[in-house]
């Protein structure tokens, strides 16, 4: 990949491929919120034209980061620093083990787009050894998606985030379909399936519906009572499930 000559802060002058440029466009903005800055501005700082600088502002806001403009005088280009990650390094391991872990998020898994944006941003912000390693790891990774309809994967998706009640149509292992009124309180994934565990109504229990065999999801926009995965899931064959590292909260600085 071609690279332009960047001017580094300490006055010395280095080589930056577009994937770099991307990662240090964002950094740029971060450092100047909430003021903006003009296209010229960026395209003087990174010693490119103010096409490229537009082109790759495009690429960012379809990569989902959240870069806006500002017309007019005293307009231009800038970023919400709230919704952005500041700087992460990683190793080549860390970068292999996101690339493996986003690649196996088919496209009918819950939350797959989300998935694939993270993906992109993650890219964005790798340089060198760990972004090749990703790259070269990704290409070698396929996955054979299950036939989930992506309705049925949207209105599952919405209802778990803004914790309502869903309408269910769903047919059984024996091929009977029933109509159920269930309140969502997570997903389970079991031997390549997904899940949806949830209070149903109708039971008046604990119930997993597996996505593939949802036939229709329709959101009631009730408000649902909060119900514990863990205690809908006891006396299941899936009681032992375990739970993926959830993100930890930053530590406040003294």
């Amino acid at each position: 990949m071609s690279g332009t000559s960047w001017p580094r802060r300490d006055g010395s002058v280095g080589i930056m491929n577009r994937t770099a440029r991307l990662y240090a466009l964002v950094e740029e903005l971060r450092a100047a919120a909430p003021r903006p800055l003009t296209v010229a501005a960026l395209a003087a700082r990174f010693e490119v034209s103010t096409r490229t600088v537009q082109r790759d502002l495009q690429t960012l806001m379809e990569a989902g980061v959240p870069v806006r403009t500002t017309p007019g005088r005293g307009g231009g280009w800038s970023i919400d620093p709230e919704m952005t990650m500041p700087p992460i390094r990683f190793t080549v391991d860390e970068a292999s083990a996101l690339a493996a872990a986003l690649a196996a998020a088919d496209a009918s898994a819950p939350f797959a787009g989300a998935a694939r944006t993270a993906a992109q941003k993650i890219a964005v912000s790798m340089t060198g050894p760990a972004l090749a390693a990703a790259q070269e790891l990704a290409a070698r990774i396929v996955a054979l998606p299950s036939r989930t309809d992506s309705a049925v994967r949207t209105a599952v998706e919405q209802a778990l985030t803004t914790n309502t009640v869903l309408r269910l149509s769903y047919v059984d292992a024996a091929g009977r379909e029933s109509d159920r009124v269930v309140e969502p309180a997570g997903l389970l994934t079991a031997d390549g399936r997904w899940y949806l565990i949830a209070w149903c109504r109708t039971r008046r229990a604990g119930r997993g519906f597996r996505l593939d065999r949802i036939a229709a999801a329709a959101p009631t926009g009730e408000q649902a009572q909060p119900h514990d995965l863990a205690e809908l899931l006891l006396g299941s064959a899936a009681a032992g499930a375990v739970q993926p590292m959830a993100p930890a909260s930053r530590t406040p600085p003294p």
